[in-house]
């Protein structure tokens, strides 16, 4: 059997030592499973009678379908605004500029520091003290300033990461054929950058998401909070929590899929970057074919 460059393949003992190690790892879930079926079965959580308001229309009208509206609206308007902030300042700190470059540094640093809760309880209260939005759209305001600002501080690291980590030699050749720095950004890196950065996105995406639930705090009616509400209502807090913790995963898994499905057919499309070869000659006409062309 051919060995791996990464670790020796297990012998005889081994073997039987991870089997018995896999082994008792099941045994030990299998027995949490079980425990904490029993505790739920005793205390009435799994009865039928728990679960029956799930299968009325009116309990996903009023508690369920709102926490699902609150948190895809203040999810989605979320993303747009940290992405477009993310890639103004993650631009504004490799800038040629030392004013915008030390601007958008502090920014991002102070940002990336403070807690997305302490910055979305400040905004509920300035806004609520100046009178800057109406009262039932101020829990909203604030879910989505803390959001906006802590995800676009990671963004715009996301996007200086992803730009720096291309080879050195595009931005000197573009210089080299007179390619202005706002030049070469738009047209050279950012293209390949992005592609390269999906990834990682997703994962910040997926974040933005998550942290709504955050607005509890705040009053705001999210997912998290319906389903306090609705176990309140009809003292049914564990199955109402497992619900509303499925609907976060669906939410989650498309939030994924697609974005998935947008990487890969990024990759596909002509713009998209292709493969760099250290034996491809750097050509004017490598850059005037856009992203796409190789350099």
């Amino acid at each position: 059997m051919a060995g791996s460059v990464l670790f020796d393949a297990p012998g005889p003992r081994a073997r039987i030592r991870n089997r018995v190690i896999s082994l008792v790892t099941v045994a030990l879930t299998l027995l949490v499973v079980w425990f904490v079926y029993s505790a739920l079965e005793a205390k009435g959580q799994l009865d039928a009678d728990k679960w029956k308001p799930f299968l009325t229309g009116d309990l996903w009208k009023t508690y369920l379908w709102p926490g699902v509206q609150g948190t895809l609206i203040a999810a989605v308007v979320s993303i747009g605004m940290a992405l477009m902030l993310g890639f103004l300042l993650g631009v504004g700190r490799m800038s040629t500029n030392q004013g915008i470059r030390w601007s958008c540094s502090v920014f991002v640093e102070f940002f990336r520091a403070v807690p997305v809760l302490i910055m979305m309880i400040f905004a509920y209260f300035l806004y609520a003290q100046y009178d800057v939005f109406p009262s039932k759209h101020l829990a909203l305001a604030g879910v989505i300033t803390g959001l906006t600002l802590y995800n676009g501080a990671v963004i715009a690291e996301i996007v200086r990461a992803g730009v720096n980590a291309l080879p050195r030699g595009q931005s000197e050749a573009a210089s080299a054929l007179g390619m202005r720095w706002g030049q070469t950004m738009r047209a050279i890196l950012l293209p390949q950058a992005v592609t390269s950065m999906l990834p990682v996105l997703i994962s910040q995406l997926v974040v933005v998401l998550k942290d709504t639930a955050i607005g509890y705090q705040i009053t705001y009616l999210e997912m998290v909070r319906q389903g306090t509400n609705l176990g309140a209502s009809y003292s049914n807090y564990i199955p109402a929590l497992i619900v509303v913790a499925l609907l976060m995963i669906a939410v989650n898994f498309t939030l994924s899929w697609v974005a998935t499905r947008v990487e890969a057919r990024l990759r596909r499309s002509r713009r998209g970057p292709e493969p760099m070869h250290a034996d491809v000659p750097v050509t004017q006409g490598s850059f005037g074919a856009g992203a796409g062309g190789t350099i």
